[in-house]
């Protein structure tokens, strides 16, 4: 008899666990995750909605940016640290 689909992947419409979405018609947040660590898992939204972040470090990078992922990264080290089931990892990996 084959696996039931988890249905938290359905309503957060993501192809699967670990795989982030943007949620452009979502008010406060601007992605969603299920998380996956073992057989825990989490539904995350996270990431401000239309906010400017540094995104992937571009060649030739404004000095400005790369400040601003220096303070995101520093200002919320502690979370990312707390890995996969905290929303600041997944800002750190998808957004800056």
């Amino acid at each position: 008899m084959p696996r039931k689909a988890d249905p938290r992947l359905k309503r957060a419409g993501v192809r699967g666990y670990n795989k982030p979405k943007r949620t452009p018609s979502h008010p406060k947040k601007s992605h969603i995750v299920v998380a996956k660590v073992g057989n825990k898992v989490k539904t995350i939204r996270f990431g401000q909605q239309g906010a400017k972040t540094a995104g992937a470090p571009k060649k030739g990078e404004s000095q400005a940016m790369k400040k601003k992922r220096a303070s995101f990264k520093a200002r919320h080290a502690r979370n990312i640290a707390r890995g996969k089931m905290s929303a600041a990892y997944w800002a750190d990996k998808v957004k800056w």
